[in-house]
């Protein structure tokens, strides 16, 4: 009778302990298929682009003089420098759209013969970008009026409003880089979660016709604005 107590209790703590083991089992094993099926992910790029146009040109000329005295030179400056603002008066810019940058004299001998030069630069600074346009089609009528433009004397079209869109163009490409999640899902026969990780790319201004980088950037008012963003989704 003993004998037969002692061998149920055995078997009963046995069972449990069993039981335990496959309960234990079995949750580690779940855990297990769980921990798997998160590390499940697939990492995607969106692409966000959109044309703008700028809003701000910047037009730097640089003229300069030379003459055996330094007045002369100075004097040709000056009268550069008239030509230059009633060119642009005559377009329809106002008087404070241009600015003195900078100037510079330089004295040069030559076989005992001395002579001055005086380079000055005045900038154009607008947001009429029409009339800036329409300015640097008839920058020749400079040099019919006297006015030699050096070297550098370019136009630079900047984008300032950025900032503006950025928020819409992380929008969409947060957008276009879930289909590209959801078309990876579909061909491995699962669906796609929530995000895991996200990258934003940094913004790139290039402009919208001919190079992306080098001559025909600043110069151009026709830009490209263009972001990519890498997201991680978890698969299901």
């Amino acid at each position: 009778m003993w004998k037969d107590s002692t061998t149920q209790r055995w078997l009963a703590t046995a069972g449990v302990v069993a039981l335990g083991l496959v309960i234990g089992g079995y949750q580690l094993g779940n855990g297990l298929t769980r921990a798997r099926q998160a590390e499940r992910a697939v990492t995607v790029r969106g692409v966000a682009e959109r044309d703008v146009t700028a809003d701000l040109a910047v037009w730097t000329l640089s003229y300069s003089a030379s003459a055996g005295d330094l007045a002369g030179a100075q004097a040709k400056v000056d009268r550069d420098t008239q030509s230059i603002r009633s060119f642009f008066t005559e377009l329809g810019f106002p008087a404070d759209a241009l600015q003195p940058t900078g100037v510079n004299v330089s004295q040069m001998t030559d076989q005992g013969v001395t002579s001055y030069t005086v380079r000055q630069r005045i900038t154009l600074r607008t947001q009429d970008i029409k009339r800036a346009e329409a300015a640097v089609r008839k920058q020749f009528e400079l040099v019919r009026r006297g006015v030699f433009l050096e070297e550098g004397s370019g136009i630079s079209y900047t984008f300032t409003k950025l900032n503006a869109i950025k928020p819409e163009m992380v929008a969409e490409a947060t957008k276009d880089a879930r289909k590209a999640a959801e078309q990876f899902a579909l061909d491995s026969g699962s669906s796609v979660g929530s995000i895991k990780d996200a990258t934003q790319g940094y913004f790139e201004i290039s402009a919208r016709d001919g190079d992306s980088e080098g001559w025909g950037v600043a110069d151009s008012p026709f830009k490209k604005v263009r972001v990519v963003t890498t997201v991680d989704y978890f698969l299901r």
